[in-house]
């Protein structure tokens, strides 16, 4: 654990070592879903991953105010300024207040994130409860002359701050080539560029969701609500920005130009970005309607899921890849994930039940492998790395199991450690608790069997022993004799 901890900059295009701003302390603000519908596997990804970070961030010492987002205004079905607000259309067409509409997703969001042990973030804004602020952000920049007024919606001029400016640094995207390759669309008279981003919208007559401001009852773009609220909580100069890879452009590279011209500098010193999930290649998303919702992987009603997921294995899996690498989605892959999660599970609990040898030293050397775990996570949160060396103490552990190895004390108090630490306060997963009263019958019946088998060995009647064992191998079982008596667990 000597190593520093690395993150991978997006901005920079490099691993750079991780200080923060205030010593011991880590602002770190990451963007949440648009509440209009269910969440999916992307959701999650996104949950995951930076809950994984805060659970690090915490484990290294760092006090963390962690700040995650929800839209629940702004976010319009096209990115070009014009169509309608996510939520206000579905509002339309559910006949539903806008409000009744965030409250279920958002209360429905909470819920799978609870059902994943995803941590809550300390502070958790919404765009419609910052709208003031948001019109004061909105002023700053119309004061340094990177905004003009059109109609009573107030525009961000993106041709003019790329020329005093970097617009596209985020993204890599040259000034010169989006005006190439943009297009006019409808809607867009009032602007002078295409390139051009709402900060302020006017709202037409028939939409339900507007507030007053000095330039018309409307309501604030979605860029706006990210930079307004970041630096709200965290201050105009943060630590860590975070979200989904797909929202590096238009949306990252959009906030970035608003913190400049708003307070003169970048507000952002690291900028995190995950992958996406795939589904045959192809982003999972709600606008693309290929999205399956977390509930649905967790009951298993959907047609192009095979069995249920419990939640744990859905966060396993995400896990299994490192979080800037896409993860496609399979059943085969999820299924591989269950056992993986399920083989991680039992070697811990085995590792709990061994005794360690009487002699003072052993041939394991669990310090080497704790620092293997630890330089994986310094290295930009390498989770499948850290799970690979795990997973060479899982045959540690079985093998001492099966008495082909010896642990000393010591060691094997460092090793209980160093497997609680990271499956469940790094990784977050859990034990998924069963039904004691359901299976006690169950357990004692085969229990019963296998007592009797003991006695039946005991008493040198190998055929009913054997046979014991053969029809409970046929029903699924395997069987484990050891020094105690013997064992048992259901095949996966």
């Amino acid at each position: 654990m000597d190593n520093e901890l690395l993150i991978y900059n997006t901005l920079k295009r490099r691993k750079e070592i991780f200080k923060p701003i205030h010593e011991g302390r880590v602002g770190m603000y990451v963007c949440g879903p648009t509440v209009y519908g269910k969440a999916h596997l992307g959701h999650a990804r996104s949950a995951i991953t930076f809950d994984t970070l805060f659970r690090y961030l915490k484990y290294l010492g760092y006090k963390v105010r962690y700040v995650r987002n929800i839209t629940d205004v702004g976010h319009l079905v096209n990115d070009a300024d014009d169509g309608e607000d996510k939520i206000a259309k579905k509002a339309r067409t559910e006949k539903l207040e806008p409000m009744e509409i965030v409250q279920e997703y958002t209360d429905y969001y909470h819920r799978c994130l609870e059902e994943m042990n995803v941590l809550p973030p300390g502070i958790e804004p919404r765009a419609t409860g910052h709208i003031i602020e948001q019109i004061q952000t909105v002023q700053k920049i119309l004061d340094s002359g990177y905004g003009y007024i059109s109609n009573g919606s107030v525009y961000f001029d993106v041709k003019k701050y790329a020329g005093d400016h970097n617009y596209g640094e985020l993204s890599g995207r040259k000034i010169e080539d989006l005006l190439s390759n943009t297009r006019e669309l409808d809607g867009q008279q009032e602007k002078h560029s295409p390139l051009d981003f709402a900060i302020w919208k006017k709202a037409s007559p028939e939409h339900i969701m507007h507030w007053p401001s000095p330039w018309s009852e409307g309501f604030p773009g979605w860029h706006l609500e990210c930079t307004t609220m970041s630096c709200k909580y965290l201050s105009e100069n943060f630590d860590i920005h975070g979200g989904g890879m797909d929202l590096i452009f238009p949306h990252h590279e959009a906030e970035i130009a608003q913190s400049v011209a708003a307070f003169g500098h970048q507000s952002v010193n690291y900028w995190m970005h995950n992958n996406m999930i795939t589904l045959n290649g192809q982003k999972m998303g709600k606008s693309l309607g290929n999205a399956i919702a977390l509930d649905e992987f967790f009951s298993g009603n959907h047609s192009l899921l095979e069995k249920a997921y419990s939640p744990m294995t859905i966060r396993y899996f995400m896990l299994t890849a490192h979080y800037r690498s896409t993860l496609d989605f399979s059943n085969q892959a999820l299924q591989a994930a269950e056992k993986g999660l399920d083989r991680l599970l039992k070697a811990f609990k085995t590792l709990n039940k061994l005794k360690s040898s009487s002699s003072s030293g052993s041939a394991i050397d669990v310090k080497k492998l704790k620092s293997k775990c630890f330089d994986a996570m310094n290295d930009d949160m390498n989770t499948p790395i850290a799970l690979s060396h795990l997973f060479e103490g899982v045959k540690i552990i079985n093998s001492i199991a099966d008495n082909k190895e010896t642990i000393s004390a010591n060691d094997l108090e460092e090793m209980k450690s160093l497997f609680s630490t990271f499956i469940f306060d790094l990784f977050g997963l859990k034990i998924q608790e069963e039904n004691k009263t359901d299976i006690k019958p169950y357990e004692d019946a085969v229990n019963l069997l296998l007592q009797l088998r003991l006695e039946a060995k005991q008493n040198k009647n190998w055929a009913t022993s054997d046979k014991i064992r053969d029809e409970l191998t046929k029903a699924g079982f395997d069987i484990k004799d050891n020094s105690d008596g013997f064992s048992w667990e259901l095949k996966k």
